[in-house]
This record gives C-alpha cells, sequence and structure tokens, in this order.
C-alpha cells in the first residue's frame, strides 16, 4: 500500500478590498449577476462572471425550476454561456457570489459537485488552469489557482478509452 496527500494552495482574503483589482472587478459582474438570479424555492441566490482570453466577461445566475432537477446552478450557465457564444477562447477565471434572502451569507459557497465536474471539463478541454474566486455576501474570499484543487480525482475522457 502506498499512502499519497493531496494538497494545494488556497488563497484566503478576509474582504474583497484585498482582491486584486481585476479579481475584484470580475467578482463585482458576479455579484451584479447573482442579484438577477432567479430562486424561488431555495431563496439562495448565486451570480457567476467568467473572464475569458479574449478580455470579454460572460456571467450567469441560478435558475430554478419547480421540478428541481430541472433547475441549472450560476456556474454552469455562465461556462455553458461562454463555450457557445465563444467556443474556441479560454476561460481564465471563475468568481462566484452568494447569498441568501432567508440569513446572511458570511462565508463563500463553493461550486457544487456538478459544476466542478463541468469546469473540469473546460480546464481539460483548453489545457489550462481556471481559477476560482468565490465570496459569500460577507466575509472571507477564497481564490484557488485551479478547479482540480477542489476536485482533484475529476472523472474525464481518459476513462472513456
Amino acid at each position: 500500500m502506498v499512502k499519497k496527500n493531496i494538497a494545494f494552495e488556497l488563497l484566503v482574503y478576509t474582504s474583497r478590498e484585498e482582491l486584486e483589482r481585476k479579481d475584484a472587478e470580475l467578482m463585482e459582474v458576479a455579484i451584479e449577476a447573482r442579484k438577477k438570479a432567479y430562486s424561488p424555492y431555495s431563496n439562495f441566490e448565486v451570480g457567476a462572471a467568467i473572464l475569458l482570453g479574449n478580455g470579454e466577461v460572460v456571467q450567469g445566475n441560478n435558475q430554478e425550476n419547480a421540478c428541481y432537477p430541472a433547475g441549472l446552478c450560476a456556474e454552469r450557465v455562465a461556462i455553458y454561456y461562454a463555450a457557445a457564444k465563444y467556443p474556441d477562447v479560454s476561460i481564465i477565471s471563475i468568481a462566484i457570489s452568494a447569498t441568501s434572502r432567508n440569513y446572511v451569507m458570511d462565508r463563500p459557497a463553493a461550486p457544487c459537485g456538478n459544476c466542478r465536474q463541468s469546469i473540469s471539463e473546460y480546464e481539460i478541454k483548453q489545457q489550462s488552469p481556471i481559477s476560482i474566486i468565490m465570496t459569500g455576501e460577507t466575509g472571507e474570499v477564497l481564490k484557488c489557482h485551479s478547479v482540480s484543487d477542489i476536485l482533484p480525482l475529476a472523472f474525464n475522457s481518459t476513462f472513456l478509452g
């Protein structure tokens, strides 16, 4: 038996004011997107903004449905929109902002497993990392260099033969 440790670097900022300008600007777009989320069932609003290699920024927000599995998370709305509109342009980073209409979201919400897998697909496709910046309504901001940091054993096309 071999024991292996999986570790990654996570940057923790005490507030959005500590972010580099480009990351802070991207987060502002994610917050703008969050405010337009359609979340009548969970009251949990999420916005995402994606910076593309051509300098364009696209946004998405969660879209709920009374038939819960039919809804879609903000991260996937944004990443699929980016891929549809700019299919050959790499994704540099994604900013994610989450809040609730029921309570103050005082910590970042990381992407769900489906979103991590979807981001991973595009990271593998473009053969370069996608940084992820996450915040709640208040509190710390987290940043990781790559989705592989938070999804280290991702399923990918090599398993399909």
